[in-house]
Formats: C-alpha cells, structure tokens, sequence
C-alpha cells in the first residue's frame, strides 16, 4: 500500500483568507485617499501662475496677423478702403471689416507704431488698408520680460509679417 498525503483544504483556504485580508487596501481606503488628493490639487492649481508664456504670446501675434490679413483682402475684394482699429492702452485689435476682436492679456505690453497720416485721413489708431492692396503701413509690439513680437505691414505692399524680438 502507497501512502499519500492528505491535504486538508479547510485549513490551507482559512490562512489564504486570513493573507488576503490583510494584504491589500480595501475601497474605501482607496476612495478616501483619492478625495484627499483630489481637494489637495483644488488648492494648489489656483497658485499656478497665469502669465502669458512665449508660446502664448506668439499665438496672439498669429491671431492678429491673421485679422490683419482678413481686413487686406477684405479690402481687396470689396474693393473698399477698410481700417484694423488699433488700441495699444486698451490691448485691442478689432476688425474694420468683421469687428472680430484680439484682446491680449494684461501681463503683455502692446506698442503701436501707426502712419501719422494716410491718404486724406489724419492720425489714426488704425491700420487702413486700401483697395489696391496697398496699406498705410504700421507695426504692433507683443512684449513681456524679456521677449517680444513684432507684426509689421507694409506700407506699399500691404504685406503682414511676424517678427521675434529679444527685449533686454
């Protein structure tokens, strides 16, 4: 006769319960850690700073181009002399032809450098473009500590350009 030796299950699945139990977090161990850390990061992202990054900065120069040039073949389609409002006190460029408007953030400086005169108009705050495609011309400054956009339109050719400027 062979002997063979028993395994007592009772035994053997009382201990791995007892391991189980104790290995291991329960629900609400799990929940209530969750709700901790998710009321943690309800106070700590208002303390995140909100200013206008480089990449930011850029896109609002992008945006305003991109008015500019709408206004030029606007002009050019219509036909019609149109005028891109210009106000750097209040950071604001609206749309002579949509009245779309760019509103930049009020950590950023906005600089204007606009035609004194411009066909039979006397100083403006705008940027006019004319019929023919040509424009009085004009450049608006984006900077904060330490760099800066340039968009400058040409006065004859009525061409919008984005240029980087380095501020010390």
């Amino acid at each position: 006769m062979v002997w063979l030796p028993t395994l007592s299950l009772r035994r053997d699945s009382a201990s791995r319960q007892a391991n189980t139990r104790d290995s291991g977090f329960s629900l609400l161990e799990v929940v209530c850690t969750l709700a901790i850390l998710g009321m943690v990061a309800v106070l700590a992202v208002p303390r995140l700073p909100r200013d206008t990054s480089r990449v930011q900065l850029e896109a609002y120069a992008v945006k305003i181009a991109a008015l500019l040039k709408a206004d030029r073949y606007t002009a050019m389609r219509r036909r019609v002399s149109i005028a891109t409002e210009v106000n750097a006190a209040a950071r604001l460029v609206r749309s002579g032809a949509t009245g779309q408007l760019v509103e930049v953030p009020s950590d950023v400086v906005v600089d204007s450098h606009l035609a004194a005169r411009c066909k039979d108009h006397q100083r403006e705050s705008s940027i006019r473009f004319l019929a023919s495609g040509m424009s009085c011309g004009g450049v608006i400054v984006l900077r904060r500590s330490g760099f800066g956009y340039e968009v400058r339109v040409n006065w004859l050719t009525g061409g919008i350009e984005i240029v980087p400027v380095t501020i010390s």
